[in-house]
């Protein structure tokens, strides 16, 4: 039991260094208010990501057209996730182009991408950033460890502190989603 007091002690720790980061609020925002954009605008939200990262990326969607904490109107997000597709591109194209393909069939300019990483470096989010871009729309991106590839070509990155391990990453990343989400709400008058 002395490992799993630790986990949660380690998990402690690294949210607090998040939230003791200046760049982290100013971030946090600063994705909140391109999300906001973008659907007020008429635009959605794709989101995208690996093994974790796709539950992450699902998560954000459903949050969004679902519902967060309140009943409210459903808003426009949709995860990348649809496993015949990704089977089918797999197949065809190869594996570094099954987000990218469906960013190419269901984005539009005025859309946002929100693509997960916790290396920052999975290829195929970076592919489906490179679509996105190619298609005008904003791109969002959740990264940890320094960032990888994903840390330059984001107009928003917001980055979990470096940890030796993906899991507090991908702890940082779910109270990230959950407060976006929550800003989007409020923004919007839900």
């Amino acid at each position: 039991m002395d490992q799993i007091r630790q986990g949660f002690a380690d998990a402690a720790r690294v949210l607090e260094e998040f939230m003791q980061a200046p760049e982290t609020w100013q971030k946090l925002q600063q994705a909140g208010d391109l999300m906001v954009e973008t659907l007020r605008a008429g635009g959605k939200i794709l989101s995208c990501g690996n093994g974790g990262s796709m539950c992450d990326a699902m998560h954000f969607a459903e949050e969004l057209s679902g519902r967060f904490r309140l009943n409210r109107r459903p808003l426009a997000g949709l995860a990348l996730s649809d496993v015949s597709h990704i089977s089918c591109v797999a197949n065809d194209f190869g594996y570094d182009y099954i987000f990218s393909k469906q960013v190419e069939a269901l984005g539009r300019p005025g859309d946002l991408l929100l693509g997960i990483s916790t290396s920052g470096n999975s290829r195929n989010v970076l592919e489906a950033i490179t679509a996105a871009r190619n298609l005008g729309m904003k791109v969002v991106g959740l990264t940890g460890k320094t960032g990888g590839e994903m840390a330059g070509c984001c107009d928003v990155e917001i980055r979990a502190p470096k940890t030796e391990f993906s899991d507090r990453a991908q702890e940082i990343h779910e109270k990230v989603i959950h407060s976006l989400v929550h800003y989007i709400e409020l923004e919007l008058g839900l």
